[in-house]
């Protein structure tokens, strides 16, 4: 027995000595530099020869859209921070200016790569396709003759040239926008003058297609297109009649777009917000200044000084600003050059608890099996976009809306479709008399103006309509359902991953679960009155609630796997989310790694936990799946023993998400399920064709096949329904 002590004392001193190196040596990785590096994995899906060409052109839109938001939310604030002179360092110890400083450098390479690509790569291998993406010059006179009549016709009579001299000051340029300077000369004078004509995006598209019979190329091709930018730019003496056109350069600038707002009233909120759409379509700050390679430098310092923009903020591109437009590219009737359509299915259980399939004649009345009494039987696990959004989720409310049993819905809306038929359904409900509670979150970056329209839509029909807690935003994906049944009030509930958004469901790979039981019934019951009321809520019975109980619950849910790993038993945790940033869980983490427990992360996004140091991570492996559809599913697995815990939910581990936010998490109890998850996880971390494998140093490489080819996504669709 003392033998058996003495080496239970030694091994856990050991690992006491370990935990205290993991204070001393852990490490975090700054997280802007972390986004970069998942941005870079996006973009590493548009030069990868294997992606299909369209689909190249759609994960080029991709990154750049991106790094629009980036800048305009997260290098504006460190703007802000800087001319502010807060010098507070980060988590990894770097000021905001050694940030920014940072940023540059790592985005330079990246977006000298995507250029390459488009030039050198993307352009020719449409043209072999018979895509082609002119420049005006390379059109033959019929083309042109096309193109200028175009321009007389649908262009000229909207631009408005803007002259700057004394009498004319730099004009306004608006965010994002696309912009020609123009540098002209007056015939007579012989002075030169500068000018600015903004691209009219917003009514034309990026680019303009010349009718294939005006090619004179063999064989004919598919399509041909011209930027608009080139359309203006090459009939510019137009606008300017008696004027001599000396050179044209193309310009682009970000600006701040986050909306700063104090927590008030519900219904001053919503002015609060519509004020700030205002001043975000005008802009904030300037953040970036995109400008062709080529400009010289007169024109540079002309737009610098006009626009007060540093030469930090100044980006040369060498080749089409704004690849974000690519998206228009990917909507092209060519299935041949793009991944294959893929169409969910009908989860079995419900498939014959479709309504419509009655209405229509492919279900019998006597078969049909309305979705309640499904739900009853068996908790079901949903997964999208293999699990069909519209027969699960929309059945669930459709249903509801229709159902004279049922007496009332709630719902959170953070983003939803423009076209939602979950509005419809709960527009529906409410005109059937039902209690119909949306809380809409106002604050959800870059739909605002969306949320707004739904908001009103929603009261006018009579549904009651809030905006969330003070202080918070509401990011939890939850609805419940109450219908009377044998004179008591039944619950029936959805939590799941993702947005309640019919478009992103079929892109998207998310979870969710449709449940009836009575604990997790009265807790939704309970966070709807925390969300729309005075209620105080602290604890739950089974959801773990941020910001109450999610961060204890997976930080105890963690010193568990740490205890067990203590007394020299198995410990295990696999974990899915987008994004690992809080430093409090990290620092856990590591700590649990230091003890030996196993960690098995797929980290899509953004992580600043290194992984595999000796004696600080080791135990720690980490994977990121960037692949047709958007990984945007969150699991919690802990194998408790040999019994493992699984959770879904909401949340990312980030502090946002534990301490700023209403989100929820749920435990999945049903066997099945459970089982379907670790099946899922493991399919995942098998993954050898779209896994990228965080190395020690925080950078990644993608796996790359020997023979059989193990894609998640891919094995997703022939095993779900299996």
């Amino acid at each position: 027995m003392l033998i058996t002590f003495l080496k239970t004392f030694v091994k856990q001193t050991k690992m006491h000595q370990r935990i205290k190196r993991v204070n001393k040596d852990a490490q975090y990785i700054n997280r802007e530099l972390s986004w970069i590096n998942f941005n870079k994995r996006v973009l590493a899906q548009a030069v990868d020869p294997r992606t299909p060409l369209l689909e190249q052109a759609k994960f080029s839109a991709i990154f750049s859209n991106n790094l629009d938001e980036f800048f305009m939310v997260r290098v504006a604030s460190l703007k802000s921070q800087v001319d502010a002179g807060i010098t507070k360092k980060s988590e990894d110890g770097q000021s905001p200016l050694e940030q920014l400083i940072n940023i540059r450098k790592h985005l330079i390479p990246l977006l000298n790569q995507q250029q390459s690509h488009y030039n050198l790569q993307l352009l020719q291998k449409l043209s072999n396709k018979q895509i082609h993406l002119l420049k005006y010059k390379n059109l033959n006179n019929k083309q042109q003759l096309w193109v200028d009549d175009f321009f007389k016709k649908s262009i000229f009579p909207v631009l408005t040239p803007l002259a700057v001299d004394r009498s004319h000051p730099f004009p306004f340029i608006s965010n994002l926008s696309l912009n020609i300077a123009v540098l002209i000369k007056d015939q007579q004078t012989k002075q030169k003058q500068f000018a600015r004509v903004k691209v009219p995006q917003k009514t034309l598209c990026r680019f303009i297609e010349i009718p294939v019979e005006y090619s004179d190329q063999n064989p004919q091709p598919l399509h041909t297109f011209l930027p608009l930018e080139e359309v203006i730019a090459f009939n510019l003496e137009l606008l300017f009649p008696g004027m001599r056109i000396e050179k044209h350069y193309i310009f682009r600038v970000t600006r701040d777009a986050d909306l700063e707002l104090r927590d008030i009233e519900a219904d001053d909120l919503m002015i609060a917000i519509e004020e700030g759409l205002r001043k975000r379509r005008v802009g904030g700050e300037i953040v970036r200044l995109e400008v062709s390679k080529n400009m010289p430098e007169e024109i540079m310092d002309l737009l610098k000084e006009g626009m007060s923009v540093k030469d930090s903020d100044l980006y040369k591109i060498d080749g089409l600003l704004g690849l974000d437009d690519l998206f228009e590219l990917h909507k092209l009737p060519v299935s041949s050059l793009k991944n294959d359509v893929y169409i969910g299915s009908t989860p079995k259980r419900l498939a014959k608890s479709q309504k419509g399939k009655v209405e229509e004649g492919s279900i019998k009345q006597e078969e049909f099996q309305d979705i309640f009494s499904v739900i009853r039987q068996k908790d079901i696990l949903l997964h999208h976009p293999f699990d069909l959004f519209a027969t699960s989720v929309e059945e669930f409310i459709n249903q509801a809306a229709d159902d004279e049993s049922v007496m009332a819905i709630k719902i959170t809306l953070y983003r939803t479709s423009r076209d939602s038929p979950i509005i419809k359904a709960l527009i529906r409900a409410a005109e059937n008399g039902k209690q119909v509670m949306a809380l809409v979150e106002l604050k959800a970056r870059f739909d605002e103006d969306n949320n707004i329209q739904w908001a009103r839509q929603l009261e006018q029909a009579g549904v009651h309509v809030v905006y969330g807690v003070i202080g918070l935003k509401t990011h939890t994906k939850i609805i419940l359902v109450v219908r009377k049944e044998k004179s008591q009030l039944k619950s029936y509930v959805h939590i799941g991953t993702g947005n309640y958004n019919s478009k992103t469901s079929k892109l998207y790979t998310d979870l969710g679960l449709l449940s009836a039981r009575p604990e997790l019934g009265q807790d939704l019951v309970e966070l709807f009155n925390y969300l729309t009321g005075f209620a105080k809520q602290q604890e739950f019975r089974m959801l773990l609630v941020a910001p109450m109980t999610l961060r204890t619950g997976i930080e105890t849910l963690i010193k568990r796997e740490i205890k067990v790993a203590q007394e020299g038993k198995k410990a295990h945790i696999r974990a899915k989310m987008n994004s690992l940033v809080d430093p409090n869980i990290i620092r856990l983490l590591y700590e649990a790694s230091a003890a030996g427990v196993k960690i098995e992360l797929i980290v899509r996004g953004m992580c600043c936990l290194y992984p595999d140091i000796k004696d600080v991570s080791e135990n720690i492996k980490i994977i990121s799946v960037i692949g047709q559809f958007l990984e945007h599913s969150r699991i919690f697995w802990f194998f408790n023993e040999g019994s493992p815990e699984v959770y879904i939910g909401s949340a990312d581990l980030m502090r946002r998400n534990l301490d700023r936010r209403v989100e929820a998490i749920t435990p999945i109890q049903d066997t099945e399920s459970r089982e379907r998850l670790e099946e899922l996880l493991e399919i995942y971390l098998n993954d050898n064709r779209e896994a990228w494998v965080m190395q020690s140093n925080g950078s990644y490489l993608q796996r790359q096949p020997n023979r059989n080819e193990n894609c998640a996504q891919k094995q997703l669709i022939g095993l779900w329904h299996k």
